[in-house]
């Protein structure tokens, strides 16, 4: 068994071996793979790789669709760097290190009666890439899980460690969405809430209805999110209230009706259908039209991370965008010309958002409430073309893509998207002047 403080296996001399992201479009095969336990520990691996001029990089899940966590040279494995470390009860801010995986946080957080105040539909991203990437939930009174980031500490190009907190906000702002670039986090310091329970309605509704009155109900209701196929004057609404801290008025779905409707008609009949839809393409619009038929009639209370959060066995790839909100109108409507006039289909509904504005630097969110729409495709099916044709539609409204998520954007666009990206970059020449974590994707979208 391995000591803390020590590497374990595989090490600091383990033999290259294959990486591979969750979708299975990102390999890499690093030089070295490490797997420190402790600050300490990773400290001198950092300075290791600086004095032999090896560029380093970390990896969390792999649930990055992009190449943001490939590691061209050295690889550092968080997976033992996970737990709590302290609660202060009274702030409600917890200590967690950078490894920790989202789905083990409510766990960790119960005991305390506390929870996160906002998680995206997906939890299998550790809390440090979720944080670089600017991963986000939907409602316009809740940002990502970034915006929740009180304090940081991590280890620089230079092989010092930085502990920055909310009494330095421009600098904590400057890293709070660092896609990596900046260092390798050690740890995360949450704002928490009290732990609370969530009420969601899942319901058909007419396309055009939901469109019209976005506005008002985005701002009347917490969490407010819709599902599209392209093909199909239907959409499936997510409305989720929160209820108020200590209610427990939960009407949770029995274990028999959640494998149906989860596994039977989510997971499984989205399998069966894109396997259908990839054999015979020419069904697609009428296999959307009928899963559309099927959606709805979800009414449960439950905890807020049992209704944030969803199963999703199927693999797939996905882009998303980031416009500002007001451009929702425009941008349905031209998403819908896309759909009619191009005829694509997929075999996945778009998914549209919103989420507060944030100020972190590199945020997609950065400076305005905003609107997002995320293109899926089944993994292993061509999707260059689809979601190239999403993204020219999106990119007349300003969007800001996903730094986890596909894109082929370089650093001059992004510069023009992001009124700090300037800041950021001086911060990196600060912290990372011989760009010791940097790989092809960043030199793509931040510059080299």
């Amino acid at each position: 068994m391995s000591r803390p403080g020590r590497l374990s296996r595989p090490g600091r001399r383990s033999s290259p071996r294959e990486w591979t992201n969750w979708a299975g479009l990102v390999r890499a095969r690093p030089s070295r793979v490490l797997v420190p336990h402790t600050e300490a520990a990773l400290i001198r691996e950092v300075r290791a790789a600086l004095g032999a001029g090896e560029r380093i990089r970390a990896v969390g899940s792999g649930h990055s669709f992009t190449g943001i966590a490939v590691a061209p040279e050295v690889q550092v494995d968080l997976r033992s760097m996970d737990g709590l470390i302290d609660v202060d009860p009274h702030s409600r801010r917890v200590r967690l290190r950078a490894g920790t995986p989202l789905w083990r946080i409510p766990g960790l957080l119960e005991p305390f009666g506390l929870a996160m105040e906002n998680l995206g539909d997906i939890d299998r991203q550790t809390i440090a890439g979720a944080v670089s990437t600017g991963t986000h939930g939907t409602g316009l009174a809740y940002g990502s899980v970034s915006s929740q980031v009180v304090g940081m500490r991590l280890v620089t190009g230079t092989g010092e460690v930085l502990d920055v907190d909310d009494t330095a906000p421009e600098l904590l702002d400057g890293l709070r969405v660092g896609l990596g670039a900046f260092g390798i986090i050690t740890e995360v310091t949450l704002q928490c809430v009290e732990a609370f329970d969530l009420h969601i309605v899942e319901r058909l509704e007419d396309f055009d209805d939901v469109v019209a009155g976005w506005p008002e109900r985005i701002r009347a209701e917490d969490h407010v999110e819709f599902y599209w196929f392209g093909h199909s004057e239907k959409v499936l609404t997510k409305t989720t209230r929160r209820l108020e801290p200590g209610r427990r008025a939960r009407t949770r779905r029995s274990q028999s009706r959640r494998l149906i409707e989860d596994e039977v008609l989510g997971n499984l009949g989205l399998a069966a259908t894109c396997r259908i839809g990839r054999l015979l393409p020419g069904t697609v619009p009428r296999l959307n039209r009928l899963c559309t038929a099927v959606w709805g009639g979800r009414d449960e209370v439950s905890a807020s991370h049992e209704i944030f959060a969803a199963s999703r066995r199927v693999r797939f790839t996905e882009t998303e965008q980031s416009m500002p909100l007001e451009e929702t109108a425009g941008v349905m409507a031209a998403l819908r010309d896309l759909f009619r006039v191009e005829g694509w289909a997929s075999m996945f509904p778009l998914e549209i958002r919103c989420a507060a504005a944030d100020s972190a630097w590199l945020s997609t969110s950065h400076g305005r409430e905003s609107l997002y729409v995320a293109a899926h495709q089944p993994a292993g099916e061509e999707h260059r073309e689809y979601f190239a044709a999403v993204s020219e539609v999106l990119a007349g409204f300003g969007a800001r893509p996903h730094w986890g998520k596909l894109h082929t954007l370089d650093a001059e666009a992004m510069r023009r998207l992001y009124p700090r990206f300037d800041d950021a970059v001086r911060l990196r020449d600060r912290i990372d002047p011989g760009r010791a974590f940097a790989n092809p994707y960043l030199d793509r979208v931040l510059g080299a």
